[in-house]
C-alpha cells in the first residue's frame, strides 16, 4: 500500500491545532492568513507575456473572534483547563493557571 503524500485540514481543524500548540483554554478562536502581494510579467513564452499578480500567503496564525462562525472553535472545549490532582491534605481541584505568551 502506498504511503500518503498529502494530508489535508479544514479551517476548524488547523484552528484546533494551534489553540492546542498555544495552550488556550478559552474564547472562540477561528484561522488567519495574511497575504502580501507582488507583481511580474508572466507568460508562455519570451513573446507573450502578462503583468500578474501574485498573492503569497504570509503568515498563518489563528485570531480571536467575539461571534461564532464556520471559521471559530471554542478553545473550552477542545482543549480544557485541566485540573490539579487533590492534596493529601483534603485540598479542593483547582485550574492550573498559565499565564499567555507576548
Amino acid at each position: 500500500m502506498a504511503e500518503a503524500q498529502t494530508y489535508t485540514f479544514d479551517y476548524k481543524e488547523i484552528a484546533e491545532a494551534l489553540i492546542k500548540k498555544q495552550d488556550l483554554h478559552e474564547g472562540l478562536w477561528g484561522i488567519y492568513m495574511e497575504f502580501g502581494i507582488g507583481g511580474a510579467n508572466v507568460g508562455l513564452s519570451e513573446g507573450t507575456v502578462f503583468p500578474t499578480a501574485i498573492v503569497p500567503v504570509v503568515k498563518m496564525g489563528i485570531h480571536r473572534f467575539d461571534k461564532p462562525n464556520n471559521l471559530t472553535v471554542d478553545a473550552a472545549e477542545i482543549n480544557p483547563l485541566a485540573m490539579e490532582a487533590p492534596r493529601a491534605s483534603g485540598g479542593t481541584q483547582k485550574p492550573r493557571n498559565r499565564r499567555a505568551k507576548v
